[in-house]
Order: structure tokens, then sequence, then C-alpha cells
């Protein structure tokens, strides 16, 4: 039965990884770098989305199953909440990463090159993104209801509706910086790959012991939250009173409270 899972997770996580592809490939159709409204709008739209699907798609069926499995729902909803933030704490403090517009790379001291942590620092985004999207479609597969499939669904349209311009947002500062095409292209889309890894892995570890998908569901949340306070919010300048960066938050939120309940 868990290769069926499997099977659901890779597709879901290969859409979504697709997104991001797709993004990358825009450096072989413009020449200019994102402007810092652009990124505003992407980031804060981003930020909005990851909320948004931590509450809709992992918290709240987070709760269902352990109401539904008869456990107590405190434990496995806040204790993998904050296991997941915990995780991505010490996974931004190892990790040598760089965020794009910044001169100070992140994580431990590294002689690595400024696209390979400029890479990793995207590749932080995608490790709860893949988590939430292979949890969900292997929930899909286990599930015997009608709406676990397009739940799932509903999600990784939201994931990878902001994974194109993440994508973007990789090959084209690299290439106006004087990298060629083809490696702006093969950065940005590498930043991808993770998705596909980390959601088999969540689906694996999952799979392993009866009744921890909750902590699971829980762990990607905290993952995600932890991503939008720590580097989404802060890199779309919202402190700086934007409105155009606040607005993108609240549409991204909007809409995938909206692709949840009109789908799934």
């Amino acid at each position: 039965m868990l290769g069926r899972e499997l099977i659901f997770a890779l597709i879901g996580t290969g859409a979504t990884c697709l997104a991001t592809v797709l993004g990358a490939a825009t450096v072989f159709f413009f020449r200019k770098d994102m402007s810092q409204k652009t990124q505003q709008i992407f980031l804060g739209f981003a930020a909005g989305v990851m909320t948004a699907a931590a509450v809709f798609s992992l918290l709240l069926p987070a709760m269902e199953q352990a109401e539904a499995a008869g456990k107590n729902v405190i434990w496995p909803v806040a204790g993998g909440f904050a296991i997941g933030a915990l995780f991505l704490f010490v996974f931004d403090r190892i990790l040598p990463h760089l965020h794009i517009g910044s001169e100070t790379p992140e994580g431990l001291p590294s002689h690595w090159r400024k696209t390979t942590m400029l890479v990793f620092a995207v590749t932080l985004h995608n490790i709860p993104e893949g988590m939430a999207v292979g949890l969900s479609f292997a929930g899909a597969a286990l599930a015997r209801g009608a709406g676990a499939l397009p739940a799932a669904i509903a999600l990784a349209v939201g994931m990878a509706l902001q994974n194109f311009p993440e994508g973007a947002a990789v090959s084209l500062p690299l290439r106006s910086g004087g990298v060629r095409k083809g490696t702006a292209f093969l950065c940005g889309a590498a930043s991808g790959i993770v998705e596909p890894v980390f959601g088999i892995l969540a689906v694996l570890v999952a799979g392993t012991v009866s009744g921890l998908m909750p902590w699971a569901l829980s762990f990607a949340a905290g993952a995600m939250i932890y991503v939008v306070v720590e580097e989404l919010i802060p890199e779309a300048h919202l402190g700086e009173h934007s409105h155009i960066g606040t607005a993108s938050v609240l549409i991204g939120f909007f809409v995938m409270m909206i692709l949840d309940i009109a789908i799934g």
C-alpha cells in the first residue's frame, strides 16, 4: 500500500517542482532582473499562500485525523508544529545560503559560490512545501472519502502558483549578474528538486509508524510558518509600511483559502 502513497506523492510534488522549472525557464525570454516592487508582490503572495496552506491544508486535517483516531489533539498538532519550526530553525542556522538582494550569507561560514548559496536560500523555502504536498497526496491515496484528493490538488495548485515566480527569482538575478542562461536556468530548476525529495522522505517516515500522519502534517505546517516569518515577510519589506507587500500577502492567503474551499 505504501507504493500507492509514494506514487501519489511523487505526482503531486513533481507538479510543484515543474512549476519551479518553468519559472526558471523565463531566463530564456527575459533579460532584465525583477524589480524590487515585483519581488515584493511575489514574496508577499508566497507568504500568504503558505500561511493559508499551513492552516487549512495541514493543521486542520491533522486535528481531524487525530480526533478520528481517538487521540489527544494537542500533542500531535502542537508538538509537530513546534518540532517543524525547530527543524527549519536549525537548518537555517547550519546551511550556508544567501537571500536575494542580500550580500551577507547566513548559516555556517563557507567558501561556496554566490550562485550556490542563492539556490540553497530558495531550497529552504521548498523543503516544507514538498513535505506538505507529498503528505497531502499520500493521505489522499489512503483516504476512502471523495474530498481528500481534491484537497491535495488544491494545495499543489497553490504551491505551484508561488513556485513559478520563485524559479524566476533565482534564474533572472543570476543572468543579470553575468551567469550564462543555461547555468542560470539549471540553478533555478535545481531549487525545486528538493520538493519531490523531501515529499517522498516525509511519506516514508510517516508511513513507517501508525498514527504519525497528524504529527507529520503539523511538522510541515510549523516549518512553513517559520519560513514565512523568518524569510518571506522580511524579504518583502513589509516592515517599511509597504501597501503592495501587505496586499499581496492578503491576496495570497485569499487565493489559497478559496482553492481549499472550492476544490478541496
